[in-house]
């Protein structure tokens, strides 16, 4: 095909195209005109459709309106149907269910809340009114249950039911086998201090967790004042009934002064009881019940604990006040010891009890009272020094035997030792340095003294031989006691070994002072005349006059009866130290008597009634010396 031809073959596609695109235009024009119409049409449809769904909308909202209106009217009839099954519960009152009443406050009180979050609908202020109202009829019968309740189950405790609660040691029965035993016994000690003690059961139990409930509704309430009064007065009572049960007495300073020692001995006894039976099961039971019927208000529980217990607290450290302020003897130390002890046993449980800041003035009313007891054991121990160095007894002790007041010293020496750990502890707390070699210083004081004083005593006799026997008696009865006790672990060896010397010079001294006359009337040497032929004169019989034999022998007579008659009637007590002196003096008199008598006696036979003057042979000096130092009067001895 030529060009020609394809041009032409080309033009003519190409107007088939031109055709063809003229046409689609066509075909697009009609369908937009076609969409233009029905998006009219739809705009018109949904102009008429409106109305419709508007009123659709309200009609929806109407429904949901409806149902929300009628779930509030049905809360607020439940509410309005509670409050009227907790009114008729509460008008019942809590006596026959309190455990339902209790749930009907609750209920109230739930009621009051949600009425008071829904002020907006109608009558809700009259209803809150009458709700309130009611609540506060509830709460006041409460108050009365509670009152009735606490009143009706809080009764005073029995002495027996708190010795129940002892250890056994401490029991009346226990207490009464070892009255006569007044020795300290370290482990019993020990074993007090670990000792386990039982708060008797101030309420049941079943009844504590009602007191415990009746207790918050009051406080939440906001009738915490009438909820302390009520509790504070009931418990307080009931508490100082046990106390006065127990034997407890309110006695003034005067009171104290005016009463018998042996009275006060056993008041101070009684209290020292009382003391430990207060604090350990008393109070420490008060405690436990305050904090659990009261749980969960601190702060007014530690208050209400702490006036619950103050007059009590104050009857009981009042005694021990009036005692640390009474006059001050010697006799009161030991008694003095006794209550500082106790008062230190039991001052960890004390802070522990009363460790609130409402208790803080009982607290060191305690402290106070320690430090006072004390202070004043000390004074009273420098008093009895005193005491004892200015002893003016004129009471002679006319057969020499031990003083009376050398044994009430060594006895309170003694003593003294049982309250070593005692005095050593107040050394330290109060002194410090040294306690054990305080305690050695003030002993060694007190012994000089004694010492001191027997020395002064001793002066009244007059004859030197009785006052040489009342010292070594004396002398004697302070070391036996010594080493006989604890006292000889303080003063040590060297003072025993120094002071037994002392006796053994007493005695030398009595002897000499005694018997030096007596030995010397049958002594040898002296009977001869210097440059004799013998003793005897031998056969010759010259130098030896039987007038002066016989006066040796007179003269002896009258001195040895003369100290029989009077030294019988003295008295050694010490059985031991007794037949020492005996021994003693027998061993120098009898053979010094046996040698004369064998020697000079044929002389005196010979003559006419030697009997008069040869009274005694040694068998029968030997004899009366057993009779010496007995304490015998002249009645006893002629029987």
């Amino acid at each position: 095909m030529g060009v020609p031809q394809a041009m032409d073959a080309l033009r003519g596609k190409a107007a088939l195209v031109r055709e063809s695109l003229q046409k689609s235009q066509t075909i697009t024009e009609s369908m937009v005109s076609i969409l233009g119409s029905f998006d009219h049409r739809l705009s018109s449809l949904e102009t008429a459709m409106r109305p419709t769904q508007i009123r659709t909308h309200s009609i929806r909202r109407a429904h949901d309106n409806i149902d929300k209106t009628l779930k509030a009217a049905e809360a607020i009839l439940t509410r309005f149907d509670l409050t009227r099954k907790a009114e008729a519960k509460i008008l019942r009152g809590p006596h026959e269910d309190l455990q339902s009443y209790l749930e009907a406050i609750d209920q109230l009180r739930s009621n009051i809340q949600y009425f008071t979050n829904h002020k907006s609908f109608k009558s809700t202020a009259g209803v809150l009114t009458h709700a309130n109202n009611l609540l506060t009829k509830a709460i006041s019968k409460l108050e009365d249950e509670f009152r009735n309740l606490l009143t009706n189950y809080s009764k005073a405790v029995e002495p027996e039911c708190l010795f129940d609660g002892l250890p056994d040691s401490l029991r009346p029965s226990a207490s009464l086998a070892k009255r006569g035993d007044n020795k300290k016994d370290s482990d019993n000690q020990k074993n007090l201090e670990n000792a386990v003690y039982t708060p008797p059961t101030l309420i049941p139990p079943r009844v504590l967790p009602l007191l415990r409930n009746l207790s918050q509704q009051m406080v939440q309430a906001g009738h915490q004042q009438q909820l302390f009064r009520i509790y504070r007065d009931t418990r307080a009572s009931v508490l100082e009934q046990s106390l006065r049960k127990l034997g407890v007495e309110r006695l003034s300073k005067d009171d104290v002064q005016k009463m018998q020692w042996e009275v006060l001995e056993a008041k101070i006894g009684n209290w020292i009881h009382y003391m430990r039976i207060a604090v350990k099961l008393l109070f420490a039971g008060e405690k436990k019940l305050c904090d659990q019927i009261l749980e969960g208000i601190d702060s007014f529980r530690d208050q209400c604990f702490a006036e619950i217990t103050a007059n009590s607290v104050s009857v009981l450290l009042s005694f021990g006040e009036a005692i640390a302020k009474s006059k001050r003897s010697p006799e009161k130390l030991f008694v003095l010891l006794d209550m500082y002890e106790i008062m230190r046993e039991l001052q960890s449980e004390i802070d522990n009890l009363f460790g609130s800041k409402c208790c803080a003035e009982m607290r060191e009313s305690a402290q106070t009272l320690t430090k006072r007891l004390a202070q004043t054991a000390q004074e009273t121990f420098g008093d009895f020094e005193e005491a004892v160095a200015k002893d003016a007894t004129k009471t002679a002790v006319l057969d020499g035997t031990v003083h009376p007041l050398t044994s009430y010293v060594i006895n309170y020496v003694k003593f003294l030792f049982d309250y070593k750990t005692t005095l050593e502890q107040l050394f330290q707390e109060f002194e410090g340095g040294d306690p054990e070699g305080q305690l050695k210083i003030l002993t060694k004081r007190i012994m000089e003294a004694l010492q001191n004083n027997l020395d002064g005593k001793s002066k009244q006799y007059k004859d030197p031989a009785l006052t040489q026997l009342f010292l070594m008696n004396n002398m004697h009865y302070i070391v036996r006691s010594v080493r006989r006790s604890e006292a000889k672990d303080l003063l040590g060896d060297d003072w025993v070994q120094i002071h037994r010397r002392i006796v053994q010079q007493h005695a030398n001294q009595y002897k000499r002072i005694s018997w030096a006359k007596v030995i010397q009337c049958v002594t040898i040497q002296g009977v001869a005349p210097p440059g004799g032929a013998g003793i005897l004169g031998g056969d010759s019989g010259s130098g030896i006059s039987k007038a002066m034999v016989k006066d040796r022998f007179k003269n002896f007579n009258v001195q040895f009866e003369d100290l029989h008659m009077r030294q019988c009637q003295w008295n050694v007590p010490d059985s031991e130290l007794r037949e020492s002196l005996r021994l003693a003096v027998a061993e120098v008199l009898l053979p010094a008597y046996r040698s004369f008598h064998k020697r000079f006696g044929p002389m005196v036979d010979n003559t006419k009634g030697p009997n008069k003057y040869i009274k005694y042979k040694p068998e029968d000096l030997e004899r009366m010396l057993g009779e010496f130092f007995e304490g015998k009067t002249c009645a006893e001895q002629k029987r």
